[in-house]
């Protein structure tokens, strides 16, 4: 008898995933991909499209074809910040633009000088100036700067949206996509922001319907239903809220830590905004207040500072376990030692000095210092709101010295680390399902443990 299953593609910028979950959202199949960048017209990389479609169309059709597994469900997690340009026989009609690609020097001015200030055009879309990572801004900078493309562009899809498109034929927006610093959505009148109405810019976007929503249709002789895609940040998300009941701080790390607060009861303001704090959204259309930091792009710079220092090997730090003696000897005499490459901080000082004798010592300092960086972002994404559980994901959660410091700083608060490996594809699975999850979901799928702070023995 064929085993039912849920599809799932997890697109990430590098990594192309695929998988298969049961009733009990255990992966019984996984496969992983990835391909060569291309060049837009301007000669930046971008992600090869065509070669991504193909891809999936090619796995869909495979997994259809198995006398292993009977497929019920499809569904697509996919990274955001990033439209696909359709005309009206839903043809591509321009590449994937990158949204790493620079705008040309002055636009975000006009911009601003139009539909600003600044400030408070941050504050009404909960979205920081960064360049194309604001990709609503992406279609006005199409209008203005390449209007032949424009003029052929019958809608813009998300691309979790579009990638469920290419199996449906249904253009479709959900709030998920929309919300994350796209600079496209109004937090406080729960609509797009007028410059969307005021460019025309609504005409090319597809209708609004809830991240929950799928499709029902047949697709190479299945009867099947296709989700309408998730961002990936939403999906990493869903997980914790459908199964904790009480109001938590994720904190999900990697190349970009952020705290993630879904339980926030206020708006963002200018202050907010300083302490680099943006939105992301629920499913449901609710504000997320999240908080980043580039926390793992800083911890591999300051590891080669480290090396070159000690003479060491790059991966030497994998070996080193948190000393207490080490941490108090710091912890009774500190002063801040390690300036920034990629983070830009008051506290920093002028140039880093490095006052140790040992690798293991230097270590425990360069992790205090960053941990007292990670500690600011959690409080600006907890803001006023009252919460007591910390979950920490990512790379981070097996760093031994990172979670003990964590937990010595935030004693006052549960803290618990997953393993949420599967974590965007796991919440694409479960929103397609809306199923109801058990207090012990994170125990079963994510290996929840749950940390204490270490006591300090008095000498």
């Amino acid at each position: 008898m064929k085993k039912k299953v849920t599809a799932i593609f997890d697109i990430g910028k590098t990594n192309k995933k695929f998988f298969l979950f049961d009733k009990d959202y255990q992966a019984v199949y996984r496969e992983y991909t990835s391909f060569k960048t291309i060049a837009d017209e301007d000669g930046y990389p971008t992600d090869d499209l065509e070669a991504l479609t193909q891809w999936m169309k090619e796995v869909m059709s495979r997994i259809l074809a198995s006398e292993e597994f009977d497929l019920k469900a499809i569904n697509i997690s996919a990274y955001g910040a990033s439209f696909v340009h359709v005309n009206t026989k839903g043809e591509v009609v321009a590449p994937l633009y990158n949204y790493t690609k620079p705008f040309a020097p002055g636009f975000i001015t006009t911009f601003y000088q139009k539909y600003g200030p600044e400030k408070a055009f941050v504050l009404c879309t909960g979205s920081d100036n960064a360049g194309m990572l604001n990709s609503g801004l992406q279609l006005f900078w199409l209008k203005y700067t390449k209007p032949e493309v424009f003029a052929k562009i019958k809608y813009s899809l998300h691309l979790p949206q579009y990638l469920s498109f290419i199996f449906t034929g249904i253009p479709l927006s959900e709030y998920t996509s929309i919300g994350c610093h796209t600079g496209l959505w109004d937090y406080f009148k729960g609509d797009y922001h007028h410059w969307v109405y005021q460019e025309q810019i609504d005409k090319i976007l597809a209708p609004i319907v809830s991240t929950g929503t799928s499709v029902k249709m047949v697709y190479n002789g299945k009867k099947i239903k296709v989700g309408v895609g998730i961002h990936d940040s939403s999906a990493a998300l869903l997980p914790y809220i459908k199964s904790v009941d009480k109001p938590f701080v994720l904190v999900s790390t990697g190349t970009w830590s952020v705290a993630l607060n879904p339980f926030t009861t206020s708006m963002l303001t200018s202050g907010d905004m300083e302490r680099n704090c943006i939105n992301y959204m629920r499913t449901d259309g609710k504000a997320v207040r999240a908080s980043r930091l580039f926390l793992g792009n800083e911890y591999t710079e300051q590891l080669k500072v480290l090396s070159r220092h000690f003479q060491v090997s790059d991966n030497h730090h994998q070996s080193l376990k948190f000393d207490q003696d080490i941490f108090l000897e710091i912890e009774n005499n500190f002063s801040y030692s390690f300036r920034w490459i990629s983070i830009t901080d008051e506290d920093m000082p002028i140039k880093t000095t490095i006052p140790y004798t040992t690798y293991e010592q230097a270590y425990h300092q360069l992790m205090i210092e960053l941990v007292l960086l990670q500690l600011k972002t959690i409080n600006a994404a907890i803001g006023n709101d009252q919460i007591e559980r910390l979950y920490l994901d990512g790379g981070f959660s097996d760093n031994e010295v990172y979670v003990k410091l964590i937990s010595y700083y935030l004693k006052n608060m549960k803290l618990m680390t997953t393993n949420a490996a599967l974590g965007s594809a796991l919440g694409a699975a479960i929103v397609i399902s809306d199923a109801k999850l058990k207090s012990k979901f994170l125990k079963k799928n994510y290996a929840l443990k749950k940390h204490r702070p270490f006591i300090i023995n008095p000498k």
